[in-house]
Formats: C-alpha cells, sequence, structure tokens
C-alpha cells in the first residue's frame, strides 16, 4: 500500500486539523514536538505521510501530486487558482474577506470611482472589482500590514481577511463590503482521486461525519 501524504498550512490549522484527526484515530506524535527539525512525519501503520508548508504552497503541492490532500484557508485555494478538486469545507478557520478602508471611502466605492486598492489577495481583489462590481480599480500587492496603506495615503481602500475586526477599529477602518466567507478546506489532487478513491473518500466520510457530530 503506498503512503498517503498531506500537506497542512502551518500553525493554527496543522495543529486543529490533527486535532480532529486524532479523534479519527489518525495520530502522528512526532508533529505534537515543537523543537523539531523534522520536515516529513510518518505513520508507518495508517501508511500516511504529513508535512507542514507555508499556506500559500500547499495548493500548488496539491496540484503537482507532491501532497494527495492538503489543508488550507478558502482565502489561498481563491488566491492561488490551482487545478485541485475541493472536498470538503472543515468548518474551523472561519472569517471573512473584506473591502475595507475609513468611512469616508464608501462613497467611493458605491460610485465606482476609479480608486486605489492595496492587499495581500491581488487576484481576489481584482476578481471582486472586475468581474462583481464592474470597478476599474488599481490593485497594489503588499505582503505586510495592509492596515497601514489607507492610513499613509497608499490606497483608498484594502481587500483582506477579517476576524474580528478589531485590528481595523483600532486603526480607524471599519468594513465596507463583504467579499465572502472563509473557512479551512480540504483539497485533493485530482490524480490521486482517481488513484485512492476509496481511502480519500472514507476519510471525508469519517470526517464530515464527525464534524456534524461536534456541531449538533
Amino acid at each position: 500500500m503506498r503512503y498517503l501524504t498531506f500537506a497542512l498550512a502551518k500553525g493554527r490549522l496543522a495543529k486543529k486539523t490533527m486535532s480532529l484527526f486524532e479523534e479519527l484515530g489518525i495520530t502522528c506524535e512526532a508533529m505534537k514536538d515543537d523543537k523539531t527539525r523534522k520536515l516529513i512525519f510518518v505513520n508507518e501503520d495508517l501508511k500516511l505521510k504529513f508535512f507542514l508548508s507555508k499556506a500559500s504552497d500547499v495548493p500548488t503541492y496539491v496540484e503537482y501530486g507532491a501532497a494527495d490532500i492538503g489543508v488550507v484557508g478558502e482565502d489561498t485555494i481563491l488566491e492561488e487558482g490551482r487545478a485541485l478538486y475541493e472536498m470538503m469545507d472543515l468548518g474551523f478557520g472561519k472569517c471573512k474577506m473584506c473591502v475595507c478602508g475609513p468611512e469616508s471611502a464608501r462613497e467611493k466605492l458605491q460610485h465606482g470611482e476609479q480608486i486605489r486598492v492595496a492587499s495581500k489577495y491581488p487576484a481576489i481583489a481584482k476578481d471582486y472589482f472586475y468581474n462583481k462590481k464592474f470597478q476599474t480599480v488599481e490593485i497594489i500587492k503588499l505582503n505586510g500590514s495592509v492596515e497601514l496603506a489607507p492610513i499613509v495615503g497608499l490606497s483608498e481602500v484594502i481587500v483582506d481577511i477579517v476576524e474580528t475586526g478589531s485590528t481595523l477599529k483600532a486603526n480607524g477602518l471599519t468594513v465596507l463590503e463583504e467579499i465572502c466567507d472563509l473557512s479551512a478546506r480540504m483539497v485533493v489532487n485530482q490524480v490521486s482521486l482517481k488513484m485512492e478513491q476509496d481511502r480519500i473518500r472514507k476519510l471525508v466520510y469519517d470526517l464530515k461525519k464527525l464534524t456534524q457530530r461536534n456541531h449538533s
């Protein structure tokens, strides 16, 4: 039997995923050691391999078959636009993708004015403004604290993930428009799904039952 390989987005998502897997009897003790230098973790009994990666790389590993299965936020899946199957919503890591800015920018959005939009998610921002709002905007890609952009005058608004909104509030910004809901998703390589259909579908079935039970 070949190994099934999982690529997990480092940090909270990976921890949450592994605790979910543990409820199904899928364990990997070595992953709990925060000091480990290991890159790949193996469960020999179940023929499973796990590795942690930067969230934005998870869809790439899955598309090219370096991982059969990936767990990553919907924001990353939308931004990366890779060819893969989205199997299920894992129901955690919930937040929203929003257009945010000072209250004064609301009118510019409503009137469809040409504005500058700063974001870590240029593909999502472009799709929203060009294909859904039909508004011409200039999109500026940033990697760090995007909240800074409207404050220093780099852009009128930002497109970013909002969980509680407390960072926005602290910086005099607010949610002006909601783009979509986000959460952690399980994605699968297209070839893997054909080759390992039974194992993957069983895992998805078990996870769906578990998440339904946990939410009921």
